[in-house]
């Protein structure tokens, strides 16, 4: 399906320059402007509508997916197996008998192939590398990398240990930089597609979700840069950003939140025990667990903006797999001054009570 939300912003921006060029059309007495403009505006719409639909067949074409075990990454190799393409499931714990392996194994047809792959670890990058040369038919070619796999996190700044940044920021980040070096190669030599699975939080900063949110904007950086580099290649480098589908992926969990918080409270400083309280950090982190199992269940719009960026002729910089509420505000943050973001957007900040010489932060 063409028609997403990422096009909203084109047939605005169309529209308006329609209307530019219609004022200047009556300015110099073609035609009056309000006729110009609708007629205009049809032209661009439908050629950049058109320019969309344009489609690269799948045959004889490959797939990478990693972070295949659960989520988004599951759901993408059998979508993408359908769609014609051979598909290669990089799964965290395929050599263990996971069971997110084991099920790709039972679904697959012979166009499906799960690989061991944890992208933290070069060996096992290096070893899925051969594995699919291996596999890979004479006549086929490597079209495509999608880097899925990923970590969650959460914790105010001050609370969350500097082990946790890391531990994220080697799947989410340098794991992803692992995988697009080790197979950039024979994507390059196919001019096939680098797709990294990114968040709207790599365009919107949000409390207590650092450890994340600076990964995704990496992640962010990173593509670009890589886009520009892969231009004289032919390489199309696009970033997908979903918005709130904890529910469907269960990238974080109420048990894997509560664990982390234990772990967290307990690594601590005295002083910033003392400063926020636990009264406090018990309730933000019950604010965490519920957010755990919010959002969208439904992985569709992912999966379709990934196939895009897969078989566009004309593949986008980004895909924004959200709601309306969600593009508007991932508009607003990226074109509008912070601090009227921050007027429309931001919560005021808590109050704060304080007993002596400390200060909490008051739950409202």
């Amino acid at each position: 399906m063409v028609l997403t939300f990422d096009l909203v912003p084109d047939m605005l921006f169309w529209g308006a320059a329609s209307l530019v060029l219609a004022q200047v059309a009556q300015v110099v007495g073609l035609t009056p402007w309000y006729v110009a403009f609708p007629a205009l505006w049809l032209l661009t719409a439908s050629m950049w509508l058109l320019r969309a639909m344009l489609k690269m067949s799948t045959k004889g074409k490959a797939v990478l997916v990693t972070g295949c075990d659960t989520g988004i990454g599951h759901a993408l190799a059998l979508a993408l197996q359908e769609q014609g393409f051979r598909v290669f499931a990089g799964c965290l714990q395929a050599a263990a008998g996971g069971s997110g392996a084991e099920a790709l194994r039972q679904k697959a047809s012979g166009r499906l192939h799960v690989l061991q792959l944890d992208v933290t670890r070069e060996k096992q990058v290096q070893e899925a590398l051969q594995e699919l040369l291996e596999i890979l038919p004479e006549d086929e070619v490597l079209w495509g990398v999608v880097n899925n796999a990923g970590v969650g996190g959460f914790g105010q700044v001050e609370w969350v240990p500097l082990e946790k940044y890391r531990e994220v920021a080697d799947v989410n980040l340098f794991g992803l930089l692992s995988v697009t070096k080790a197979f950039l190669p024979l994507v390059r030599r196919a001019g096939g597609r680098v797709v990294n699975l990114s968040s709207v939080t790599g365009s919107i900063g949000r409390s207590t979700l650092s450890p994340y949110t600076i990964t995704k904007y990496a992640v962010e950086g990173l593509s670009d840069c890589l886009r520009e580099e892969m231009r004289a290649w032919g390489v199309g480098v696009s970033i997908v950003q979903p918005g709130n589908f904890s529910a469907g992926t269960k990238i974080t969990t109420p048990a894997g939140v509560a664990r982390q918080g234990t772990r967290m409270w307990e690594a601590m400083s005295e002083v910033v025990k003392a400063d926020y309280g636990e009264e406090f950090f018990n309730h933000s982190v019950e604010l965490s667990k519920k957010a755990s199992s919010t959002g969208y269940q439904d992985l569709t719009p992912v999966l379709r903006a990934v196939t895009l960026a897969l078989t566009q002729r004309f593949p986008r910089a980004r895909y924004r797999a959200v709601d309306f509420y969600y593009l508007v505000k991932v508009l607003c943050a990226v074109h509008l001054p912070e601090w009227l973001f921050d007027l429309v957007y931001l919560s005021r900040p808590p109050l704060r009570r304080c007993r002596g010489s400390l200060c909490q932060p008051k739950m409202d």
